[in-house]
């Protein structure tokens, strides 16, 4: 019978948490405009130019909030923008970086995951932007944090 009320509480919580959304800080390394392309393709473009770049954007730490109305990103110390919101319907890709590479701390806390998600340019249909992010805390992994966006992309288009 407690095995039940378990199983039964653990998919509320589930149920919960995709409903309230979820959120943690991640590390904010770059946004490249893509055009038209979107999917593991754009991802990889977008970190290929930024690993290229000669002077390598220096990443931010921003508050990465998914919910059902979409992505919400917060810059706490105002560094590079104050919040950005990206409706759920704005957003085509999310995933990990296809070729695994790793973007390297600053303050030399090794390397960490990268990931980024593909959104439709402000005032556009047709052209896109790749975001770019890093793992921060190893209890946020790259993969649950796109695993946790798809569903909650996956669930929005199946009610539109």
């Amino acid at each position: 019978m407690d095995e039940t009320k378990e199983t039964t509480s653990s998919s509320n919580s589930a149920t919960d948490l995709f409903k309230q959304g979820a959120a943690c800080n991640v590390l904010f390394v770059n946004s490249v405009e893509m055009e038209s392309l979107t999917g593991p393709q754009a991802i990889a473009k977008a970190i290929t130019e930024t690993l290229a770049a000669e002077t390598p954007p220096s990443a931010t730490i921003v508050h990465f909030k998914v919910s059902t109305q979409g992505i919400t990103l917060t810059d706490n110390q105002r560094k590079l923008f104050f919040r950005r919101h990206y409706p759920i319907s704005t957003i085509t890709f999310c995933d990990v970086d296809p070729q695994e590479r790793k973007w390297t701390k600053s303050d030399g806390g090794g390397s960490a995951k990268l990931f980024g998600f593909v959104a439709r340019k402000q005032g556009s249909t047709t052209d896109n932007v790749c975001h770019l992010f890093a793992e921060l805390d190893p209890d946020q992994p790259a993969a649950a944090i796109v695993n946790f966006v798809s569903r909650v992309m996956l669930g929005s288009s199946q009610k539109r």
